[in-house]
């Protein structure tokens, strides 16, 4: 798995496979997911990157603490 992220664009890539992506579907308005033809996964793509993953994150924290989720 390799993630990158693109600042100029505010996205976020996640490569799950090392195949060429064949097409896309929109998930909500932030993220789109990239197929193979044979219907495999190949990558996640973020958009609005740095509000998408922090209120992904404020979701999770607000359900467990961060000192409990850190293990303090």
């Amino acid at each position: 798995m390799r993630i990158k992220y693109y600042p100029n664009a505010d996205a976020l890539d996640i490569r799950v496979r090392d195949e060429k992506p064949d097409y896309g579907e929109e998930v909500g308005e932030e993220m789109v997911l990239h197929y193979t033809k044979e219907g495999k996964l190949v990558k996640i793509e973020i958009l609005d990157a740095s509000k998408t993953i922090v209120e992904f994150l404020e979701s999770i924290l607000s359900q467990k603490p961060i000192a409990k989720a850190v293990n303090y």
